[in-house]
């Protein structure tokens, strides 16, 4: 597992990949800050990831930020796990779409 790359989630709707990565940039050099949004309408999903080049900057970060107060929220901050694959449906449901009524 990576330990250089952390979740940080229950951000506030208005942080922007930019804004994520200042507020971290203060623990090491972070390699790589994303918000993650909502790929219909863009909207921040209010969690996302930060990558430091180092796990002892990751270490620092994880400690010093978990539960700060950002705009009224306490934000989470843990070492990201891998995604897990779910299964895929065969499209809005199980059921046959073309079922006469």
């Amino acid at each position: 597992m990576d330990k250089k790359k952390l979740y940080v989630g229950n951000l506030p709707w208005t942080i922007e990949d930019a804004g994520l990565k200042d507020l971290f940039a203060t623990y090491g050099e972070v390699v790589e800050a994303v918000i993650i949004k909502d790929k219909y309408s863009g909207r921040s999903k209010g969690f996302g990831f930060v990558t430091f080049a180092t796990e002892e900057a990751a270490a620092a970060a994880e400690a010093e930020m978990a539960g700060k107060d950002l705009e009224g929220r306490k934000i989470v901050v843990n070492v990201a796990k891998p995604r897990e694959e779910r299964p895929r449906t065969g499209g809005y449901n199980d059921r046959d779409q073309r079922r006469p009524y």
